[in-house]
């Protein structure tokens, strides 16, 4: 199976830069998107032969997660059931047969970590979530988690240090959730590999230079690691400051 995870940062606009003709290319068996900035009825694209799953923020033109799938789930779940986080569409869980996928739009630190709190409490939910799905079927967890995990997921680790998405406690609560049962599969597949980025900085052309950050994820429980075949980062694929994610996995819907 082929799976995709992509912050389209709105993806009215990603539409028009060249989204379908990356899905047709692809043609992913389900591909998960973050930051959609969208309400359900302002969604006018449904690929062929895909079924669509939105999740909206409250708030207009913010956050937001969307799910286009080819096979139809026999479930699926929007948010983690707690108002504050469900209430900014960030969560769409998709039941099959044979796993639970899950995408997530991790909210951001902020400037200054004003939102850490909200961030800390995000994560506490989200991996007692994510920990009760797993004790059951394997768990595909994908999507934008805003945090830099080691220092060879960034370009200039020193100076960011402590900012939003590579300060001390994003990073031990990514920690937590690996600790918790579940491996970044791009780093299982290449645990050394340096320039490897899923997001840019619109400023100071820092995609032309490659001074990107690794912040988009797929995770699975470890002891499902033999199914990944490869992890891939799209970095030629442009239509957003984020790249699209690919996880090649070993499985069926059934």
């Amino acid at each position: 199976m082929k799976l995709i995870s992509w912050n389209v940062n709105g993806l009215r606009a990603c539409l028009e830069k060249g989204f379908d003709d990356f899905l047709q290319a692809e043609s992913p068996d389900i591909i998960a998107l973050q930051e959609t900035k969208l309400q359900p009825d302002q969604l006018t694209y449904t690929p062929e032969g895909y079924h669509a799953y939105v999740f909206s923020a409250q708030k207009k033109g913010y956050s937001g997660t969307a799910v286009f799938t080819k096979e139809e789930p026999k479930d699926v779940r929007f948010g983690i059931g707690d108002a504050r986080f469900d209430a900014e569409g960030r969560v769409i869980t998709l039941f099959y047969p044979g796993f639970t996928f899950v995408t997530v739009y991790a909210p951001n630190a902020q400037e200054g970590l004003k939102r850490l709190d909200f961030r800390t409490d995000f994560e506490t939910a989200i991996c007692a979530y994510l920990s009760a799905l797993a004790k059951n079927d394997p768990v595909i967890y994908c999507g934008d988690l805003n945090v830099a995990h080691r220092e060879i997921d960034l370009k200039n680790p020193g100076p960011n240090r402590g900012n939003a998405g590579f300060s001390d406690e994003e990073r031990a609560m990514f920690g937590t959730l690996l600790d918790a049962g579940f491996t970044d599969t791009f780093r299982f597949k290449y645990p050394d590999r340096k320039d490897a980025y899923s997001w840019w900085s619109y400023r100071f052309r820092a995609r032309e230079h490659n001074a990107g950050w690794r912040i988009d994820y797929f995770l699975v429980r470890k002891e499902d690691c033999d199914r990944i075949r490869d992890a891939i980062i799209y970095s030629n694929v442009y239509g957003s400051d984020h790249c699209p994610v690919g996880l090649i996995w070993e499985g069926t819907w059934n």
